[in-house]
């Protein structure tokens, strides 16, 4: 992608809400477009969208509760609880209301806060979570989360452990995430993003979320990868027939993780809903 900002330009600094203090990656200028990542993963996986949105918007990517740098606490790790979070994120940035880009968790997290707080958001862009996911997909995901809570040798181990995780992600993007989701313990590398909190938010995914769907009055952009194993065409096909006022993308050839796999359509579709 061609560059705006890189990521060396960007602000990072910790914003303390009221409710909870988290970190986060700041660049650009103008209306606030506020960033958030999928379970394990942090604020820097997003980037490279920001390099490309940074001359309009300012961009904010936020390491949610439990991941990153951000606070993590012992409990409080359902729908709600990240959605107060983004709320309250929001006014003390006092920016005005926000537009929301959300992958997985992020896109879960951000349907929420547009249904329980509509005053402080102006849209949402959710990445491959919708309701009506089937169990099994998310025993695989239990699964996947859990057995990253590992230590590992040096950053070449961790670039091995998540390019087997996530084979469809490019190299670039991998080394991203294994550059900044880690930190130095017990002579190696551990994730940063708590395995308590984790174990708390897997479980939390399984709730369910059509009453956000149906409650959500604000413009909503569904997205997903046309190879997702987490978001089954049923599952969709449910979704569009609970709210069919909802647009939707289907990306070719990608998988769960759009946002990384193919960025330049990412990139479209979120400029695209923007500006229509």
């Amino acid at each position: 992608m061609a560059a705006g900002i890189r990521s060396d330009q960007l602000i990072s600094r910790r914003i303390e809400t009221g409710r909870i203090a988290l970190n986060v990656r700041e660049g650009g200028s103008g209306p606030s477009l506020l960033f958030f990542h999928g379970i394990t993963s942090n604020s820097a996986v997003f980037t490279p969208l920001m390099a490309r949105l940074s001359d309009r918007f300012t961009t904010i990517a936020v390491d949610q509760r439990g991941h990153g740098l951000s606070d993590k606490p012992e409990s409080g790790y359902e729908a709600n609880d990240y959605a107060d979070d983004i709320a309250a994120l929001i006014r003390t940035l006092d920016r005005g209301p926000a537009i929301l880009v959300g992958h997985s968790l992020g896109a879960r997290n951000s349907v929420t806060a547009a249904a329980r707080h509509p005053d402080l958001v102006r849209s949402v862009i959710a990445i491959d979570f919708t309701p009506y996911i089937e169990s099994e997909a998310l025993d695989a995901l239990e699964t996947r989360v859990n057995a990253g809570s590992r230590l590992f040798e040096d950053v070449k181990a961790v670039e091995a452990y998540l390019a087997a995780r996530y084979p469809n992600i490019p190299a670039d993007a991998i080394r991203i995430r294994a550059e900044s989701g880690y930190q130095r313990v017990d002579g190696g590398l551990r994730p940063l993003a708590s395995p308590s909190a984790m174990a708390q938010t897997a479980k939390g995914l399984r709730a369910d979320l059509t009453q956000a769907y149906r409650d959500v009055t604000k413009p909503v952009l569904i997205v997903r990868g046309e190879l997702s194993k987490l978001v089954s065409p049923a599952a969709l096909a449910k979704t569009s027939r609970l709210r069919p006022d909802l647009p939707v993308v289907v990306v070719p050839g990608a998988d769960h993780y759009v946002n990384e796999t193919a960025p330049e359509i990412t990139l479209k579709a979120i400029t695209n809903f923007i500006d229509a």
